[in-house]
């Protein structure tokens, strides 16, 4: 890919575009946010397909285990929000974690984005978001090194350049090999880093159930899940509740920089003592620097409620 091209791919798409997903639906409340508002923004976005990511915390004894958690959290939602049509396209992610950056991890997902890709071009690419650890899109990847080519990926992974190390959160830590193939690999990368940047898109349980509660099915599992998950930490306390993975669906929208504001910069490579390096290869990506917190909160919960 010529830089030129490389350049174009990396501004805020126009018109409508292919959309595949990739997330650890299970492992936090912010993915169903995300998932939430694909949907309601389908005149801009044509899903291909949902899948579900590994992860491995508190609400899974796995990788393997958090992935099927994700796939049924997934279909869960699909029937809530009324948009069962999309439950043939919901795949299973690995279940495990890259071994090494040359060896991808066999599963339908990785095998579906590998597929799928061969459908696109530079100047007509698919566009992939990922909101969980990466495997899934790097094992595509190694399978099929052409979706470079044919691809942009949007991933919201790894802390900001300022705060100084670590910068490997939780997306980025749970398979920093993963990482590392989709940095090095050349695709055309738009990073929505954590904390320092994307931890400002918060809010509170009176925010949420002023503009939530009652309006649909959709609206109130989702007010419940977030209060729920804040409160299991936090009751008695004032608390907001970042619902972060929002921010990588809103960037694809984003044609008129209100939501946030990026920039290119010379692509790194995060490390395995969780630092940035710089990226001999030299090419550029695109680095969200600012959430505009409240403007994209009012279109999230308009879209939602509607």
């Amino acid at each position: 890919m010529t830089q030129e091209q490389l350049f174009k791919n990396l501004n805020r798409p126009e018109g409508k575009i292919d959309v595949v997903l990739d997330t650890d639906a299970y492992n936090e409340i912010d993915d169903q946010f995300a998932i939430s508002y694909m949907l309601k923004h389908s005149e801009k976005l044509n899903v291909k397909g949902i899948c579900a990511a590994p992860f491995k915390n508190a609400r899974s004894v796995s990788p393997a285990d958090g992935m099927r958690k994700s796939y049924n959290e997934i279909l869960k939602l699909l029937k809530l929000a009324g948009e069962e049509k999309y439950s043939a396209k919901v795949f299973k992610g690995s279940d495990t974690y890259l071994p090494d950056e040359n060896t991808a991890v066999d599963s339908e997902a990785s095998d579906f984005i590998a597929e799928l890709a061969n459908g696109y071009s530079n100047d007509n690419p698919l566009y992939i978001v990922a909101i969980g650890a990466i495997t899934n899109v790097a094992s595509a990847i190694i399978k099929n090194p052409e979706i470079k080519e044919k691809a942009v990926i949007v991933w919201l992974g790894g802390h900001a350049q300022h705060i100084g190390s670590p910068v490997g959160e939780f997306n980025m830590v749970q398979d920093i090999a993963a990482a590392r193939v989709v940095y090095g690999c050349g695709v055309p990368l738009v990073q929505l880093p954590c904390e320092g940047v994307v931890d400002s898109f918060a809010t509170s349980k009176y925010e949420l159930e002023y503009w939530l509660k009652g309006k649909n099915k959709l609206c109130d599992y989702l007010l419940e899940s977030a209060v729920n998950e804040a409160e299991s930490y936090a009751a008695g306390k004032p608390w907001t509740r970042v619902i972060w993975d929002v921010t990588a669906i809103a960037w694809l929208i984003d044609t008129e920089g209100i939501f946030m504001r990026d920039r290119l910069i010379r692509n790194y490579l995060p490390e395995y003592d969780l630092h940035y390096a710089e990226n001999s290869d030299g090419h550029f990506m695109k680095y969200v620097y600012k959430i505009n917190r409240d403007a994209l909160f009012e279109d999230l919960f308009r879209r939602l409620a509607e």
